[in-house]
């Protein structure tokens, strides 16, 4: 459970910042230059990046292999005419948004498109 920590300086609320120099979590105050160091050591980050389609794909048997992705009957691969593939969204290179891929699990074929 967290509480809320107060400045010493001013008696503004202290927020959690990232500490740039040392991988440490601080309490800052956005009124004056007043930090402390956090018990807690942890920071938690988050990164916003674009997907690819290789992120999401990796390596073409990773991608036959997934059980999280889903898989079709209906739509035949045009290289060897097997009729399941697995497909997923992805970001294609050079292009804004998300298309939607396929991969032929034919082990021997291994043919990616989009749709």
């Amino acid at each position: 459970m967290s509480t809320i920590k107060f400045c010493r300086e001013c008696n503004n609320i202290l927020y959690p910042k990232e500490d740039k120099e040392i991988p440490r979590l601080l309490y800052a105050c956005r009124n004056c230059d007043y930090e402390e160091a956090s018990d807690n050591n942890i920071v938690y980050k988050m990164e916003i990046r674009k997907p690819s389609t290789e992120d999401v794909t990796g390596d073409f048997k990773d991608a036959v292999a997934d059980p999280s992705l889903p898989r079709t009957r209906s739509i035949k691969c045009a290289n060897c005419n097997h009729s399941e593939s697995v497909f997923y969204l992805a970001a294609a290179e050079g292009e804004e948004g998300l298309r939607l891929f396929f991969h032929c699990c034919n082990t021997n074929c291994g043919h990616r498109w989009r749709d």
